[in-house]
């Protein structure tokens, strides 16, 4: 009887697990099945809305449901050839407008003390603070915070931030983008552009009709990478929070769960990496709808990778009379392509020069070494700079940081190391030690080139030279930040003699020196034999007797 209940139990068991198989098969075939591009009737379902005008809405005095839902104010009425062009760049039809209801986007008021400047203070001003313009209708630049017309709200997260002026950026920028027209900023790394974007795009969402269950998101910003994805979505949540405004950050390499329930509850602004975005859309967790105002930031590193497809799959599917932030390190034809598909008559402010320039508070040295004679070279240059400071360290390959640094520890060296195949919990993890001075090596790939906003990195290190001048750039744009002075060390081989000409122009270029081994492999002539003496004097650059130490 009992043999007789056990093949009862196991023929039960067997066919629960045939109907759980045929049940997540069915499931498989029914995702895939719903998985297709957003309606390209846009926002249709808005078409009966009433407004009520009103200018910026207070969240702080509101639960987020219930409030004003008006367009009101000084609507920025949408021509229906705002974008002609489709994806591909070329003229295709007239994009009707049609069932969109109005968004406010022009918030910019000018202050008294602003429009008292005469257009050679103007001049005078930018000349100053390296500010380059181009446009029609330009804005005259802010000097203030109060300035810039932000609301108390917004002033009051800037004074708890500590800020005491505008960066050059923000001086121009800030003006710009609060009048609601398309924006290309060209920037340096470490000069202020996110918060260039972030706090108009605060004032842009409160202006805007509160979410409905089922909207998606009215400010998108799109970055390269998960580490600057994290850290936008970081200040976002800081100069947010006195508006009641919620964010959320979309990226790969965890698991969706969160992210959906963030999508799911509603968010205002998502900051995402395109692939991830991208998946979440075909999944129909989220819509592009409601955005409004659109930021890519970093937009030549996203090119770099190889995400001009996913970028405009996403904009496609964005309604085309948005407000559009376009935020570049460099200038490079490619890039400017993009810009021209993208933005509608746009201004255009660049800090310094649109030629690639490196961070001229960087101090840059750069010792012409062999393959093998790499690793004895760091670990004296690490003998004689390591204080308890941060040092980061840029390898070409993950097999080759994972070695470096498995060999640095065995050596007593406290270094971590973090590229992409590692987890966004250790990388997480491994940046949390970097920051808080608990392992203050950390080597790093170029997955963390851009993006790495970590306090007091003192000195760079690029072990490996990177595959071009623009991640040369970026990589030493890791020290320096935010007015501090940094220190960057390169080693250069026979291999990388291709690049010698280009940087020496950029070490010209920032004042730097430049050794006679590098300035003989940029006029062509085979590289010197490095001696054991390395970077030397490196308080006068080259040319001293003072060994490493």
């Amino acid at each position: 009887m009992s043999s007789h209940a056990n093949c009862n139990a196991i023929a039960t068991s067997a066919d629960k697990i045939r109907r759980e198989t045929e049940k997540r098969s069915l499931r498989s075939h029914r995702r895939r099945k719903v998985k297709s591009v957003l309606s390209k009737d846009i926002m249709s379902r808005y078409d009966s809305r009433s407004g009520d005008p009103t200018s910026y809405r207070d969240r702080r005095s509101d639960s987020g449901l219930g409030a004003s839902t008006g367009f009101g104010g000084s609507v920025q009425h949408s021509s229906s050839n705002r974008r002609d062009h489709d994806d591909g760049g070329s003229p295709k039809r007239n994009l009707s407008l049609d069932g969109l209801p109005h968004f406010e986007k022009n918030f910019y008021i000018e202050s008294p003390a602003v429009r008292a400047m005469t257009d050679a203070e103007v001049n005078e001003y930018r000349q100053q603070r390296e500010i380059t313009v181009e446009g029609r209708d330009i804005p005259k630049p802010v000097k203030t915070f109060q300035d810039a017309g932000f609301p108390e709200y917004v002033l009051q997260e800037i004074t708890k931030a500590g800020f005491t002026e505008p960066t050059p950026i923000q001086s121009q920028g800030w003006p710009m983008a609060l009048k609601g027209r398309d924006l290309i900023g060209i920037a340096e790394t470490g000069s202020g552009k996110t918060l260039a974007y972030l706090l108009p795009a605060i004032v842009h969402v409160n202006a805007q009709p509160i979410l409905d269950p089922g909207d998606g998101p009215i400010v998108l910003v799109l970055a390269p990478t998960r580490e600057l994805a994290v850290q936008i979505q970081q200040e976002a949540t800081k100069f947010g929070a006195s508006s009641r405004i919620k964010s959320t950050c979309i990226y790969g390499g965890v698991p969706k769960g969160p992210q959906v329930r963030d999508l799911q509850k509603g968010v205002e602004i998502v900051i995402a990496t395109p692939g991830r975005l991208i998946d979440m859309l075909e999944s129909n967790h989220t819509n592009l709808q409601r955005v409004t105002y659109l930021v890519l930031d970093e937009a030549d590193r996203m090119l770099d990778m190889g995400f001009d497809p996913q970028l405009r799959k996403i904009v496609s599917q964005i309604r085309p009379d948005r407000q559009t932030l376009y935020w570049s390190a460099t200038w490079p034809k490619e890039v400017e392509q993009l810009a021209r598909k993208f933005l509608y008559n746009p201004y255009k402010v660049i800090i310094g020069s649109e030629d690639l320039k490196a961070n001229h508070a960087i101090r840059q040295y750069v010792d012409i070494v062999s393959e093998k004679q790499k690793y004895d070279k760091l670990v004296k240059l690490l003998e004689d700079i390591m204080d308890g400071s941060r040092i980061l360290i840029f390898m070409d390959t993950k097999k080759g940081c994972d070695q470096i640094t498995r060999q640095l520890r065995m050596d007593g060296w406290p270094a971590l190391s973090i590229h992409g195949d590692k987890s966004q919990a250790e990388r997480d993890w491994v940046l949390s030690e970097f920051k808080s001075g608990k392992s203050p090596i950390m080597t790093a790939t170029d997955v963390a080139a851009r993006g790495l906003d970590v306090k007091d990195v003192k000195y760079v290190i690029n072990y490996d030279f990177p595959g071009s001048l623009e991640d040369y750039v970026h990589r030493i744009g890791r020290t320096g930040r935010a007015g501090a002075k940094g220190t960057a060390y390169t080693f250069f081989t026979a291999a990388n003699a291709r690049f010698a000409k280009e940087l020496i122009a950029i070490l010209e270029e920032a004042g730097q020196k430049v050794s006679p081994e590098l300035a003989a492999m940029g006029r062509g002539a085979p590289p010197l034999p490095s001696g054991p003496r390395g970077f030397q004097d490196r308080g006068r650059g080259y040319g001293s007797s003072r060994p490493w130490s």
